[in-house]
């Protein structure tokens, strides 16, 4: 059994599609962000940065924080999703992923839609990098079906980010390559489940 701390967040549904993924139990306890509940001691004794999401593995005690080290545990523990044959591409791709998708598509997040029309100077930064993203994704998903070309932690933490692309100010149809990948991992039953986190969640997004 997994306690999962967390908020459905592209990075809280990482978590939650691979455990999905890996048929592992888990128990979900939310961490309502909005109220800032991460700041709450007790999860800080979990999640040192206060940051959502985090686990408890129950079977030895053991916590873990940050999407990245997490789903390498669960992975490696698991022995899925983390192949021997493609290891060095999966790797590339999953750090692209935290380097870059995340904290480019999150920033993105506040200034195309929390708080739309701060700085325009921002809005364009974002823009940008937004299409570089998207960009580099969809060249990588025209060689390959999946991003480290066998379905991944890769895929699985990418996914979650991608489909907030309304926020972005994307139109997944202008990128074939992005669109079939997101359209064939949505439909994977455990992405439907743990896509599916707490009382703000919302339906699988339809481009």
């Amino acid at each position: 059994m997994i306690d999962l701390y967390t908020w459905p967040t592209p990075n809280g549904r990482k978590i939650s599609i691979l455990l999905e993924e890996l048929k592992i139990p888990y128990k979900v306890h939310l961490i309502d962000i909005n109220n800032n509940e991460q700041f709450n001691n007790n999860f800080s004794k979990i999640s040192p940065s206060n940051k959502i999401p985090a686990i408890v593995d129950k079977k030895n005690g053991e916590s873990i924080f940050e999407t990245g080290a997490i789903m390498l545990y669960l992975s490696n523990k698991n022995n899925k999703f983390c192949s021997k044959k493609y290891y060095w591409e999966i790797m590339q791709w999953f750090f692209y992923q935290i380097s870059q998708v995340g904290p480019f598509l999150g920033q993105a997040h506040q200034f195309l839609y929390y708080h739309k029309g701060q700085s325009l100077f921002a809005e364009k930064k974002y823009k940008d990098y937004v299409k570089r993203v998207y960009d580099t994704l969809d060249k990588r998903l025209e060689e390959n079906e999946f991003l480290g070309i066998e379905y991944s932690i890769a895929d699985i933490a990418t996914w979650p980010w991608i489909a907030r692309f309304e926020i972005h100010q994307t139109n997944l149809k202008k990128y074939n390559n992005i669109l079939r990948w997101y359209k064939i991992i949505a439909k994977r039953t455990a992405v439907i489940k743990g896509y599916h986190l707490g009382k703000e969640d919302k339906e699988i997004p339809q481009p």
